[in-house]
């Protein structure tokens, strides 16, 4: 059987570091630097012929060179002859531009699983997608895990009377997540309607369901600009919350994101490793982190023995507390 190559990109290379010290190995020797007209370099550091080649780049800071240095290096392995190529993408770039919503938008997120592809990428393994249809864009397998066992267990750690508490979803999107959690945690759930006049800009909200003397949890896939779960909180605030908390799987907190959570009325904000937030926290406080590398690494672990990762998603909770 051919051995792990474990390869980081520069957007997150500590957490490369913690899923390949989970496989008891270390991650594999590659340059990258940038030539002086700004092209991206790659030199991978050692053989991989014939080897299980796993390289890890999250869609996080300097988005589009994180990008390109990933294909980059999916190409260098690939012509170098290993067996085997997957991109471990905790966090998918463009996810968001996964629909033509409007006269000639991209469909951007569809871009990018094509330039993967023809890279020479043979498996995907991501998660939390947007949408979860994004995998469709793929004709190589992919792999979307989720982050759900692990809020549930900050959930039952971290707050007080969780079975008093309602998990609230801050769009219809994210309808069928918080549904889900609600339901393994057998507490209430409530959804906000939002109306946006530009993109990044909520206009108006309605709160559907009740929060009257309870916790509310906000839970969605991504912080970006913050702008609409801090209108929410306000709204669950204005609605009888007593506390509000969120959690997000991925914390990109860009533009005035951690002003807005600092000036806010959250308690915490919750977000998952899947992007670096050491830079964050010093500045907000009120983020915590999950660390998810033990089930990536998992997800590596069964994908190179062959072994089922639906298994694995459903022992989870066993994990989180590894």
């Amino acid at each position: 059987m051919p051995n792990i190559k474990i390869f980081a990109g520069n957007s997150h290379p500590e957490l490369a570091q913690r899923i390949a010290q989970r496989l008891g190995t270390e991650p594999s020797k590659v340059v990258l630097k940038k030539f002086a007209n700004q092209e991206t370099c790659v030199e991978i550091g050692e053989s991989v012929r014939g080897e299980d080649v796993y390289i890890l780049q999250s869609g996080c800071g300097e988005v589009n060179d994180h990008l390109m240095e990933m294909l980059i290096m999916i190409h260098a392995c690939k012509i170098a002859s290993a067996e085997r190529v997957t991109a471990v993408i905790p966090c998918y770039p463009y996810a968001r531009q996964d629909k033509k919503d409007k006269s000639r938008a991209p469909i951007s997120a569809k871009l990018v699983a094509n330039m993967l592809s023809v890279a020479g990428a043979d498996h995907i393994i991501t998660m939390d997608l947007h949408a979860s249809q994004i995998q469709g864009f793929f004709d190589i397998p992919v792999d979307n895990l989720y982050a759900e066992p692990a809020v549930l267990k900050w959930i039952k750690e971290n707050i007080e009377n969780w079975r008093e508490c309602t998990i609230v979803s801050p769009d219809a999107g994210g309808a069928k997540r918080v549904v889900s959690i609600a339901d393994r945690l057998n507490v209430n759930f409530a959804l906000i309607h939002k109306e946006r006049a530009v993109a990044n800009e909520v206009q108006r909200m309605t709160l559907v369901g009740d929060v009257t003397g309870r916790t509310a949890i906000i839970v969605d896939d991504l912080a970006d600009t913050c702008g609409t779960v801090v209108k929410a909180a306000e709204k669950l605030k204005e609605a009888g919350a007593k506390k509000v908390y969120a959690v997000m799987t991925h914390g990109v907190f860009s533009g005035p994101a951690l002003e807005r959570l600092m000036n806010s009325c959250i308690e915490a904000i919750v977000v998952s490793n899947t992007i670096p937030q050491h830079e964050k926290i010093a500045v907000c406080p009120k983020i915590q982190v999950i660390d998810i590398s033990s089930i990536v690494g998992e997800a590596i672990r069964r994908t190179h023995n062959g072994e089922s990762i639906s298994y694995l998603l459903q022992k989870y909770s066993a994990l989180v507390h590894a």
